[in-house]
């Protein structure tokens, strides 16, 4: 049977024990993303008009790098019950090169991080497989965070709002949509790291292929503009935290999946206004994997926040 990766996997300077992958160039694939009728911070003029230096690539892209490194501590089980909790720090962009690090902190546990050459922090967060997943960067960052006190671009919204229960598939040949332009064998075309187990066959234990978890966001996010939560627009999101759980993996190409979502919390910043999104996904009754997403909103990108106050 083939190996999952047969990405160059090293040990770190440090005594720690930790594990890096190799300097990466991710390619950005939502130059051409668009919602509610205007372009994204993946955009080079509109990221550059919020003082970015150029259209963002978006943060689960880098789960792919980090990917070698935790099949390498944990095997099959990161499939099956891996879980990437990260707490985004800075915007990365095409043509810069980021490394991967993962150093274990438990037999199930691990600190995870992505950096640029210049030491710059792109990411920062814990992995975990099984149970251990319970205690994650992102459970941590949002019981730490502020509540939303008074809210513009996000009145008319509130905890425990749902979006319609849906229907969702991807195959390698279906594109995901205005939100992603691009379809799996696109973006296996261009990720950071291959892997037969990704490829259309068998070759994977299971017998079935593995969609890469940085695709698992896709799965979930590709249907939030018919959410139905009422943000106020225009104006610009990023994502600010996202866990990817898988309870039951891996997923696979061309099955369909139940997904729910739920407005779980309202924060804020000094600079964002936040809605935390959980997303379920089942396959018949069984929940196969759950995603919990901070999407902030650039209170600069608003004219509810134009002038003084």
């Amino acid at each position: 049977m083939s190996d999952a990766f047969d990405t160059p996997i090293s040990a770190a300077t440090d005594p720690a024990g930790a594990l890096e992958g190799p300097w990466r160039k991710p390619a950005n694939m939502l130059k051409a993303q668009t919602y509610d009728d205007h372009a994204s911070i993946h955009d080079d003029a509109t990221a550059q008009k919020l003082g970015f230096r150029g259209g963002t690539i978006e943060g689960p892209t880098h789960f792919s790098q980090l990917a070698p490194l935790l099949h390498r501590l944990w095997g099959r089980a990161w499939f099956e019950t891996g879980c990437i909790s990260a707490n985004y720090r800075n915007a990365s962009y095409e043509g810069e090169e980021v490394q991967a690090v993962a150093m274990p902190t438990g037999a199930d546990t691990a600190q995870v991080s992505v950096r640029k050459r210049d030491g710059t922090v792109v990411l920062t967060g814990s992995a975990a497989v099984g149970a251990a997943a319970d205690a994650g960067a992102v459970g941590a960052k949002l019981q730490r965070a502020q509540s939303l006190a008074t809210p513009r671009i996000l009145a008319g919204c509130h905890v425990g709002m749902r979006a319609p229960t849906r229907q969702v598939r991807m195959d390698y040949d279906l594109r995901m949509g205005d939100l992603y332009p691009f379809s799996l064998a696109e973006k296996l075309a261009s990720i950071t790291e291959t892997s037969p187990w990704y490829a259309r066959g068998d070759v994977a234990p299971w017998g079935r292929p593995a969609v890469p978890m940085e695709m698992i966001s896709v799965l979930c996010q590709h249907v939030a503009a018919d959410d139905g939560f009422p943000v106020a627009n225009p104006v610009v999101g990023l994502f600010a935290d996202q866990e990817i759980r898988l309870i039951v993996g891996p997923l696979s190409p061309g099955i369909v999946y139940r997904l729910e979502r739920e407005v779980i919390a309202l924060t804020e910043t000094p600079k964002t206004e936040s809605m935390w999104l959980r997303s379920r996904v089942y396959l018949g009754d069984g929940l196969v994997a759950e995603m919990t997403l901070n999407q902030a909103f650039l209170k600069a990108s608003s004219p509810l926040y134009a002038g003084p106050g």
